[in-house]
């Protein structure tokens, strides 16, 4: 199985450029079966997840030109292909397909789907939010089954029970062709799913409220084609700003949607970490920094936890833990969102951190430690890139295992990393 081997040690310079934004092109591309017309796709990340995604079209008939390797043309069969089992495992985003196919088709039988062991996913808001809309739904062991008795599906107003991206997106989907106005309360706000409502919006279905937790559909019985490009991955950047301050270094990251990084900024400048806008679209990070762990206002220990949109996103607290390593103080990172996303830290205590684990949520972090090269596994995308940086600056050489999981949502991570001047190679 193929691996990473990163010598340590090294402070990033140079430029990167930020690929468009993951998850915004599992929706959009699930988005395609909503209209029989041709979809033009562009700035779609070259990774692992998108090819998967793209299979899953393919099996259910869709016609996919890839015009070049970050644009596509796809249009839609007649939805009717069976669905592999094996695909449908391989990516959380296949969930994405049950809001196009109940509305489109009346039913869609989908294995669990995969993804990363970061906890605990519920798919209850997604079953209940499409069961407002009047389809109805079964689980075993072997599949989530949902039908409805006839279409088009109802409009309806409906009030999330969680504020779930994904669900979020499989309620809006399957609202742009159900009869009448839907809408949406306690909807997630994600820049991805900003992008898939104005996605849906040049393909004629009105959206109000975009970028709140509010959101009203207007059904529509047919959905037109259209071209769209997706917005940067502020995830990516996220990553690559921890990369060059825990290695001491200096990066520019252009590509950028600089107005999604507010919060993003706050958090990392807790950490003594901070960057400074370098055009309309591109980011510098510095080598001067602080490097000092935030204090209270009252001169106790800070904390950082994550949240739904416009909060700390959940996927950068694995990036920003490491970095604070590397800082001087002490800070407790809060992981409230999923049971199992902490327990990466074994691997970065393993390396030299001073890190104390005080339960599945919650760490506390000493800083600065010198590691030392290691051999670790990824277990999940974004923990699999902060071993990445933990190998960056460390002493010596590791090992980074299973690196599937990070490839599945970071392109092309080795170019980008030599390009900084990281010293890896993938084997």
């Amino acid at each position: 199985m193929a691996h990473y081997r990163i010598i340590g040690g090294k402070a990033t310079s140079g430029e990167v450029r930020i690929s468009g934004n993951k998850n915004a092109a599992l929706p959009c591309l699930a988005a395609t079966l909503l209209t029989d017309q041709v979809v033009h796709l562009s700035n779609v990340p070259d990774i692992e997840d998108v090819q998967v995604m793209i299979a899953l079209l393919k099996r259910l008939g869709s016609t996919v030109t890839r015009v070049d390797q970050h644009t596509y043309s796809i249009q839609s069969g007649d939805r009717s292909g069976e669905l592999d089992r094996e695909l449908v495992e391989a990516i959380r985003g296949s969930i994405l397909l049950l809001g196009p196919l109940v509305a489109t088709v009346g039913s869609v039988r989908l294995s669990p789907p995969g993804g990363d062991v970061i906890g605990l996913r519920r798919l209850d808001t997604h079953l209940w939010g499409l069961s407002a809309l009047g389809s109805s739904f079964a689980i075993d062991e072997h599949a989530i089954t949902l039908t409805t008795e006839r279409l088009p599906l109802v409009g309806g107003d409906i009030f999330l029970d969680e504020a779930s991206v994904t669900a979020t997106e499989n309620v809006i989907m399957a609202a742009s062709l159900a009869r009448g106005e839907s809408i949406i309360t306690n909807a997630a706000c994600e820049p991805h799913v900003q992008d898939l409502c104005t996605m849906l919006t040049l393909m004629g279905c009105p959206i109000d409220g975009i970028g709140s937790n509010r959101l009203r559909i207007k059904g529509q019985k047919r959905l037109g084609g259209c071209s769209f490009t997706l917005g940067s991955d502020y995830m990516e950047t996220g990553s690559f700003i921890g990369l060059a301050a825990a290695t001491g270094g200096e990066a520019l990251l252009s590509g950028v949607d600089v107005h999604h990084l507010r919060m993003i900024k706050l958090g990392f400048e807790r950490i003594g970490v901070t960057f400074v806008q370098d055009g309309p679209d591109s980011i510098w990070v510095p080598k001067a920094q602080s490097r000092l762990l935030s204090k209270e206002v009252a001169g106790h220990t800070a904390k950082i936890s994550d949240g739904p949109w416009p909060a700390f996103p959940a996927d950068l607290l694995s990036i920003l833990t490491v970095t604070a390593t590397q800082m001087s103080g002490s800070i407790l990172i809060h992981e409230k969102m999923f049971e199992s996303r902490m327990y990466f830290v074994d691997y970065l205590i393993r390396m030299g951190a001073d890190i104390i684990l005080c339960d599945p949520h919650r760490a506390v972090v000493n800083g600065p430690a010198q590691l030392y090269g290691a051999t670790v596994t990824s277990p999940d995308v974004r923990a699999g890139m902060a071993l990445v940086i933990a190998a960056s600056c460390a002493k010596g050489e590791s090992t980074i295992q299973n690196i599937y999981q990070i490839e599945r949502g970071y392109e092309a991570l080795c170019t980008k990393l030599r390009s900084l001047g990281i010293a890896v190679q993938r084997q």
